[in-house]
């Protein structure tokens, strides 16, 4: 049950509020075995930031042009053990929660609702103390495994559009930003936003921005959609080179990748780079990878609600062809469902989503993992004419990304006569 940790008085910290400034009306906290949810009532929205301090244990939270109306009072519920605030700077607000032990913190914002205003809302779970640092990737010898999140849409093309008004790519986004903030605390490994803003990117630069950042795998979000409204659940794709694996799936397929024509970008990409990629993706190595992947996440996803269908699909995305990496297409849920659109506005739920897609993304890379020891322990091989990276790789039963990562090679292009590192 919420306990309401401030009434605020009607009265100013400050004496007169700058023109603007987003009023804290209310803090309600609750608790459960699992965590203290600490909730920020606001007039209007606002930026923040949250960190964490040790000795003692501390959550700092910043609210820019941000003002208390009332003097927060001593009160403690959960992992809290007090509640202070006051201004920070000319316009800005701190509010600092002494805590009972370490936490691991999540925090976001949540739009007005029938019952409720917007609020920030900052979530406390126990985190473990070990008497042993944490070993990372670093430590143990390991690069870390990177993971290409790739938020669908975007800008001027807004995807799928719900009964209500709710859109993909703002859906999307919120997913992919909580999922990089999980996938940011899992030791190893190191997540990269493909997009982090309301912008239209190009589905090649999407492509190429995770091949120059050597990304591990690749995860692609969306939302999907029917004209009926009917169907529900979750769905996980991987890239089909001999055609779809149903019906649905190829309709997907076409209408994700018309998104490309909005930016006035060529879909047949044809360069020497590109071909190279797809010879290797035909040779089934990166697929079996991707399918893989896909299962992984797929049955996390199953755990927070229902898919759409059983098995990993198959389908000609156009994100996901010229990836020399294991890559899918996840489906969060149909937004043309009006109860799974409802969901999926709310937070608890795009949290719900992007822990089940942690879940499989970490379980994957705990198995794929690569090593950072690699180059140390390297042979050499002399390119030779008529040679292809894909072609080296697969002679030296290595992968690409782990060739092109010992050799510092951003692309695929190689020299007749160079010497490149083979890994162990």
């Amino acid at each position: 049950m919420a306990r309401v940790l401030l009434s605020i008085l009607l009265m100013l910290i400050s004496g007169t509020l700058v023109a603007g400034q987003v009023h804290v009306e209310k803090v309600r906290t609750s608790t459960s075995d699992e965590r203290t949810r600490v909730v920020f009532d606001l007039s209007g929205e606002a930026e923040h930031r949250v960190f964490t301090l040790q000795d003692p244990h501390r959550v700092v939270i910043d609210l820019s042009g941000a003002a208390l109306d009332g003097d927060p009072a001593s009160a403690s519920a959960g992992l809290v053990e007090n509640l202070r605030a006051a201004p920070r700077g000319e316009t800005d607000l701190r509010v600092v929660l002494d805590l009972q032990q370490a936490a691991r913190v999540q925090s976001f914002l949540v739009r007005p609702n029938d019952q409720y205003g917007h609020r920030l809302v900052v979530d406390l779970s126990p985190s473990e103390q070990r008497d042993e640092p944490v070993r990372t990737a670093r430590d143990s010898g390991q690069r870390d495994f990177v993971v290409a999140i790739d938020p669908g849409h975007g800008g001027r093309d807004p995807g799928a559009i719900g009964p209500t008004g709710l859109t993909e790519k703002e859906v999307v986004l919120e997913v992919g930003r909580k999922l990089r903030h999980l996938l940011d605390e899992a030791p190893g490994i190191k997540p990269l936003m493909i997009r982090d803003s309301d912008t239209f990117v190009p589905l090649s630069e999407r492509r190429e921005k995770a091949r120059s950042s050597r990304a591990d795998i690749f995860v692609s979000l969306h939302a999907d959609a029917v004209e009926s409204g009917g169907p529900r659940g979750s769905s996980v794709y991987t890239l089909s080179q001999t055609g779809a694996s149903s019906q649905a799936a190829s309709m997907l397929a076409q209408r994700e990748n018309t998104a490309d024509l909005l930016g006035d970008v060529s879909l047949s990409d044809k360069d020497d780079l590109t071909r190279s990629v797809l010879v290797d993706l035909s040779r089934g190595a990166t697929l079996e990878a991707s399918v893989g992947l896909a299962a992984e996440v797929l049955q996390e996803l199953a755990g927070v609600g229902p898919v759409h269908r059983r098995d990993v699909e198959r389908a000609g995305f156009v994100v996901l062809k010229s990836l020399d990496m294991p890559s899918v297409l996840v489906e969060l849920a149909f937004i043309s469902n009006p109860e799974e659109e409802r969901r999926l506005r709310q937070a608890d739920h795009q949290w719900d989503l992007a822990r089940a897609i942690a879940r499989g993304v970490t379980s994957y890379a705990e198995r794929h993992r690569p090593s950072g020891s690699q180059v140390a322990s390297a042979r050499e091989y002399e390119v030779q004419r008529g040679d292809t990276l894909s072609g080296i790789a697969r002679d030296h039963q290595v992968s690409v990304s782990d060739l092109r990562s010992a050799n510092d090679l951003s692309g695929d292009r190689i020299s007749v006569g160079s010497t490149l590192k083979i890994p162990r």
